[in-house]
């Protein structure tokens, strides 16, 4: 509505009358204090000051077969061929070895690792430090050491003595870094086998594996079917599930984010530390369940009596920190943890063939498919769609177990009670 000007006018006059500063009792104004206030959070962040310092004053440790020893060594001294079409001058394969070879070669089996793990699966004479499998092999175990032969080696790609981005390029005497050519999960198998060839072994009793694990034993069972008589997959699949390539990828540009990691180039120089910490922190999660947290964490913090602050506060916080931080301690590559998880992604075993069902077609032996309900990485609804398909494929001898477990992904290596002995019940049936 129109206000005529002498009408505003007055309102405005009356509007400054009522605002104007109060008076004392000799006429004089009274100042009122201002009350705003700012009272803001001190900018300290001595969590990323460590990492920072850290970063400059780590380079990667010594070459793992110049710390660890008890592993053994194939190398083969002519070109490897990849599958995205690079080639290496050489390859050297790192494997562990238990139990006993029967005359007949026909009681190994293959464990396969999952990202980051080393062939060191158990403890022996050699190494008696505890392997990341310790529990599930040995006599009377899933893996029955009294019974079967079993192999382990370091995924090709890796870095715990098999060839990979920080080996040397004996054509050019530095590391490969990223020059390293790009990895397939059946390049994986494809050096497997060619250790085995080494070793003798025509036929393996079982290829088993769990995660990336999963992946090589089933791959290696459709494209060596004559070679393996048995499957064990856990937390696994025949392609890799969307929700697991996103996780994998935001890790992977949270560690090429870093400037230290120098496009790769970073050997004998500055450690990408922050980078691999907090890939390293986002991989814990999808390890994980949501169910789990809660019953172990909920929402406590670290010190409920101080003011929080953006550094790591709650529980949980604290031990995604000290999580990546263990990681950056150990002698893990950045380069391989890049390099293998991309395979992962890339892996389809319906790639080449006119479906999922064809390309499994080719797994004849009998399978065990074992999934965990809370698992994030491997779906349960993936590890059904696996069961049947490969039961649809003309598999007549497919086992199906589901764990109701908290500990999701991670189950593989904790359950003992349920995994193993689903895993030994199925290798010792046949």
């Amino acid at each position: 509505m129109f206000l005529g000007r002498s009408k505003l006018t007055r309102q405005l006059h009356c509007t400054c009358r009522r605002l104007a500063l109060p008076s004392n009792e000799a006429g004089h104004q009274v100042k009122v204090p201002n009350f705003k206030e700012f009272k803001g959070m001190k900018a300290e962040f001595p969590c990323l000051a460590r990492l920072q310092q850290q970063g400059s004053n780590r380079v990667l440790r010594a070459a793992y077969g110049e710390e660890i020893k008890g592993f053994q060594v194939y190398e083969q001294n002519e070109n490897f061929y990849f599958h995205y079409g690079g080639v290496l001058p050489e390859v050297r394969v790192a494997y562990e070895t238990w139990g006993t070879l029967n005359h007949a070669k026909d009681n190994a089996i293959v464990l396969y690792t999952g990202l980051s793990a080393s062939s060191h699966a158990k403890s022996h004479p050699l190494n008696t430090s505890l392997g990341w499998w310790e529990k599930f092999m040995g006599p009377g175990c899933a893996l029955d050491t009294d019974k079967f032969y079993v192999i382990c080696a370091n995924t090709l790609g890796g870095c715990f003595g098999s060839t990979g981005p920080s080996s040397i390029n004996s054509l050019t005497g530095k590391e490969y870094g990223t020059t390293f050519p790009l990895l397939s999960v059946s390049d994986m198998v494809k050096a497997n086998f060619l250790l085995l060839d080494h070793l003798g072994i025509d036929k393996v009793h079982a290829s088993v594996g769990s995660s990336l694990g999963g992946m090589q034993s089933l791959l290696a069972a459709a494209l060596y079917p004559h070679r393996v008589k048995s499957v064990v997959s856990i937390s696994s699949g025949a392609y890799a599930h969307p929700s697991a390539i996103a996780l994998r990828y935001i890790q992977r540009r949270i560690l090429m984010s870093d400037p230290n990691w120098n496009n790769g180039h970073y050997y004998g120089k500055k450690f990408p530390v922050m980078g691999m910490q907090h890939a390293r922190e986002v991989g814990t999660i999808t390890y994980r369940s949501g169910p789990e947290w809660e019953k172990r964490f909920q929402r406590k913090r670290r010190n409920p009596d101080e003011i929080p602050s953006l550094c790591p506060d709650f529980e949980i916080e604290h031990y995604l920190d000290r999580q990546g931080e263990k990681f950056c301690e150990s002698s893990f590559d950045p380069n391989s943890w890049l390099y293998i998880s991309k395979a992962m992604d890339l892996f389809d075993m319906s790639l080449g063939f006119s479906s999922l069902t064809e390309s499994l077609s080719r797994i004849k032996c009998p399978t065990l498919v074992l999934g965990v309900k809370s698992d994030m990485l491997f779906p349960i609804a993936q590890q059904e769609e696996l069961a049947q398909t490969l039961e649809q494929s003309g598999n007549k001898s497919v086992t199906y177990y589901e764990i109701n477990s908290l500990y999701g992904h991670d189950t593989f290596l904790l359950d003992v009670y349920n995994v193993g002995a689903a895993v030994k019940g199925h290798l010792e049936s046949f």
